[in-house]
């Protein structure tokens, strides 16, 4: 039984130019909105990073503006709608195993309710009478709007989603674990908080962190990471308290890099990764995760576990003595990537293709190994520390059919092959 929480929301997945020219939107310049405020200012940031090529999440802040724009969306003819929402993904993915029984607590609208696997128990308390709508413009390589040619596809992602920015249904979500009793906790949506002023957010993650701390001790807690911009709250999360509470850990390497520019920690000067992320680079930082915030014998923390996730390549990094199963966590995550990008049941060889190094090393701040991969025995461990790494490339779609959602697939699947030592 898995319990999770909080972000939970309809996906409208559309082609941006489609959406704009239905909204009567002229091409034009594109520019950079930290937040969206009118249908120009979406105009604008999705021209902007169209030309780049470059994904991005924005908050629209005008709610009736939101509402006519997600309407127009959620009703044309090319849009296709999906449960949407890390804690809904992987409540949704974990569903399909027809042994496990699935509680969601999250804003769940008459939409979402209707999308949603017949193993999803939501409680009443978490039903609302409007959906929270995410609207997803897709964009294609070579695709022009204007004098703009996209020279990559990507996505541009907003929303007006109050509930889930204010983490509302986190305490109905804690209340409901003592009747339900799971096995495993998932936690996202802390990224959503990044809409509130300073002082709520502030206020509100405390608030989580005295929610969280409730949960009782003896069933792990796994917390997805998403897309963030303020450093300082993602500094915060690591350092009051949210990360000590937490057994484990999901993330991809924009949150990585993230991450250790928020906190100076190693390789925190590397602006963004040029093509594949250097695994010794990953590595790095991962292991300082585990060791500035992870269990010791000198500290009072849960977190024990990290699944990193990108398109290449899958690393799950535990200290030693706390998980077992990893080498097929690890390979369950890769072959679910494999799978839901393409749409296919099993994995199609003709469909995919290697993008991982066959050849890398483990380090680039101590004396490093050097491995070479054996296509025999795709998954790959090393030690550091006290630390297991668990490496394995990844059989990337080459004509993905969905990309949403897809690190929230692997988290889901990783976390059901881990075993859980009980400490």
């Amino acid at each position: 039984r898995v319990s999770c929480s909080v972000n939970a929301c309809v996906d409208v997945v559309l082609s941006g130019v489609k959406l704009l020219e239905a909204l009567g939107l002229e091409p034009g310049d594109g520019k950079n909105h930290a937040v969206l405020s009118s249908g120009q200012d979406l105009r604008e940031a999705f021209t902007h990073f169209m030309e780049r090529g470059a994904a991005a999440e924005r908050f629209f802040s005008d709610a009736a503006a939101f509402q006519d724009i997600a309407q127009t969306a959620s009703e044309h003819p090319a849009a296709q709608l999906y449960v949407g929402g890390n804690a809904a993904l992987i409540g949704q993915r974990l569903a399909t195993n027809p042994d496990l029984k699935i509680l969601l607590c999250g804003p769940v609208g008459p939409k979402l309710h209707e999308l949603l696997d017949d193993n999803v128990v939501v409680p009443p308390e978490s039903m609302q009478e409007k959906d929270e709508f995410h609207l997803i413009l897709e964009y294609q390589a070579g695709e022009q709007w204007g004098r703009v040619t996209a020279p990559a596809a990507n996505r541009f992602i907003f929303s007006h989603d109050l509930s889930n920015g204010a983490l509302n249904m986190l305490e109905v979500f804690v209340s409901s674990l003592d009747e339900f009793q799971p096995d495993l906790v998932v936690l996202s949506g802390l990224h959503m908080m990044e809409g509130q002023s300073k002082e709520m957010r502030q206020r509100r993650l405390m608030e989580a962190v005295a929610s969280i701390s409730d949960i009782p001790t003896d069933i792990p807690i796994h917390l997805e990471l998403a897309s963030m911009t303020d450093q300082d709250f993602m500094s915060n999360i690591m350092h009051q308290q949210v990360f000590p509470l937490v057994n484990s850990i999901g993330l991809n390497e924009q949150e990585l890099l993230f991450l250790t520019q928020a906190a100076s920690g190693p390789h925190a000067s590397l602006a963004s990764w040029s093509g594949v992320p250097d695994i010794g680079v990953v590595s790095d930082i991962l292991f300082w995760i585990l060791k500035e915030h992870g269990r010791s014998a000198e500290r009072e923390s849960d977190l024990t576990r990290i699944h990193f996730h990108t398109l290449a390549y899958h690393i799950l990094a535990t200290v030693e003595g706390h998980w077992g199963n990893q080498a097929a966590a690890v390979a369950a995550g890769a072959r679910a990537a494999g799978t839901q990008a393409c749409a296919t049941d099993t994995i199609d060889t003709s469909r995919v293709l290697l993008k991982a190094p066959l050849e890398f090393l483990t380090s680039h701040t101590e004396t490093p190994v050097k491995i070479s991969l054996n296509p025999d025995e795709p998954v790959v461990q090393w030690h550091r520390g006290g630390i297991s790494f668990h490496f394995t490339p990844v059989l990337v779609c080459k004509d993905p059919v969905r990309t949403v959602g897809l690190g929230d697939a692997i988290s889901a699947e990783g976390l059901l092959y881990s075993e859980v030592y009980p400490q």
